[in-house]
């Protein structure tokens, strides 16, 4: 299938229609888009063209456009709905995507929203998903799927999986549990279509299964889905009570969320912020980390101040024109360690002691700065600097190349020790506190072999 083109001239037309209030036209133009590219196509209509499509189209295509749209753009639409339309849309969704909406309201108008709801199962089931955390394994699940009882012959378990699978938009697994609703395991589809009649689950089912906790952090979720390359896995509480599913698409959402989150983190944003977002949601989220950068500037600063008199020592003063070299490499290696690091964290694979990742991190810091100096030496040659000048500068740098990995290195790690997202520490952090200690060595080091 060719991917649907969404340009200038179908916007402008789809306004026009719109404009015109030609709803038989508008439905025309729109019946064979898919519901992704419908949301697409949500973001780029002022919020009243889109409140006007949504009562008028499809239901069900509609409300699988609401819920792939950014919760900002999302929640303006929302607001021009009446109760009923957004229960009519609830109604269409699988309970996830339903809660993610009922969960963007306030519980006022959540009540509202719940009272225009026909089906009860539904409202319960949206009711229940409102109790977990927004990124646990409670908070991504989905209600519906399709489980059988032990005890049930083939022939009846066939007749039961057809009436639950009219209400799951894609059986990814079938699951097996017993009369207390305990997970048991899961049933394999050539088993299943295999198998005698008269033959019982309970003969045929597969024990093993992989699940998580209900209270199990999404991320965690998404490495054990991740590693056992799972499309979709069972959702337990303590007592291995089946409460639902989560499927790839929800844990693909989530990665994308968090990598993002981690992307702004490391470009020393402090919070969730969107281009389109508001001038001061953005310096909100940016001045933080912006003053610790004039901090760190400020402390660069003092220091230069300590070593002045090399200015008045005309066989030293080249040390200074070398400043924004020192701290630029300080900077770059830093954020290359912590970067390296930081996506092992997210990726569970960073392993074995802190002695061991001391030595690779010093081996690889010794390789890297011997290579730069040598090329550094040769350059001082080219330009007829002081021998000895050169060694300094190019010791001086392999020196500041090494402090600045391990910097890099064991501050994400200390960081994620501490249950802080160590994402944070490769950006600005990382880039300031390497200035300031690159800086400081280059100098101390330089003020030994030189006798200042």
């Amino acid at each position: 299938m060719s991917q649907f083109k969404i340009n200038d001239e179908l916007i402008d037309r789809i306004k026009k229609l719109i404009l015109s209030e030609d709803k038989s036209k508008v439905i025309e133009k729109l019946k064979d888009v898919h519901y992704a590219d419908l949301a697409e196509i949500f973001e780029l209509l002022e919020i009243s063209e889109v409140v006007y499509i949504i009562k008028i189209f499809d239901k069900q295509k509609s409300a699988d456009a609401l819920a792939e749209l950014d919760e900002d753009i999302r929640e303006g639409i929302i607001e021009n709905l009446s109760e009923k339309e957004i229960a009519e849309k609830i109604e269409e969704l699988d309970s996830d995507d339903a809660t993610d909406i009922i969960s963007e309201l306030t519980e006022e108008r959540q009540e509202r929203v719940f009272s225009q709801i026909k089906d009860s199962s539904l409202a319960e089931d949206i009711k229940e998903l409102l109790k977990y955390g927004e990124n646990t394994a409670g908070g991504l699940m989905a209600k519906e799927l399709v489980k059988v009882n032990e005890n049930l012959s083939i022939s009846k378990c066939l007749d039961e999986i057809r009436k639950q699978a009219k209400n799951v938009s894609r059986v990814h697994s079938i699951y097996v549990v017993d009369s207390g609703n305990k997970l048991k395991g899961r049933l394999s589809l050539k088993d299943l279509v295999t198998a005698k009649a008269r033959t019982r689950v309970k003969d045929i089912y597969i024990p093993n299964v992989d699940y998580v906790h209900v209270n199990l952090e999404g991320e965690e979720v998404a490495k054990v889905m991740s590693k056992y390359d799972l499309e979709a896995i069972p959702v337990v509480n303590n007592r291995k009570i089946l409460l639902g599913r989560i499927t790839i698409d929800d844990i693909v959402d989530l990665i994308k969320d968090e990598a993002e989150k981690d992307y702004q983190l490391a470009a020393g944003i402090s919070s969730e912020v969107e281009a389109n977002d508001s001038i001061f949601q953005l310096t909100k989220a940016r001045l933080p980390w912006l003053f610790l950068g004039l901090l760190g500037g400020l402390g660069s600063v003092f220091i230069l101040k300590d070593f002045e008199q090399i200015m008045n020592e005309p066989n030293l003063r080249n040390l200074f024109f070398y400043t924004p070299l020192i701290a630029a490499m300080a900077g770059n290696v830093g954020v290359q360690s912590s970067a390296i690091i930081v996506q092992g964290l997210a990726n569970d694979l960073v392993k074995g002691s802190l002695l061991s990742r001391l030595i690779k991190e010093v081996g690889l810091s010794l390789i890297n700065g011997l290579a730069l100096a040598l090329i550094l030496i040769v350059f001082g040659q080219i330009v007829n600097q002081d021998l000895l000048m050169s060694f300094t500068i190019a010791g001086s740098m392999m020196g500041v190349i090494v402090i600045a990995a391990l910097v890099g290195t064991f501050i994400p790690i200390i960081l994620d020790k501490q249950g802080i997202d160590p994402a944070i520490a490769t950006g600005p952090f990382i880039t300031t506190a390497n200035d300031i200690f690159g800086i400081f060595l280059f100098f101390y080091i330089a003020k030994i072999a030189l006798g200042f």
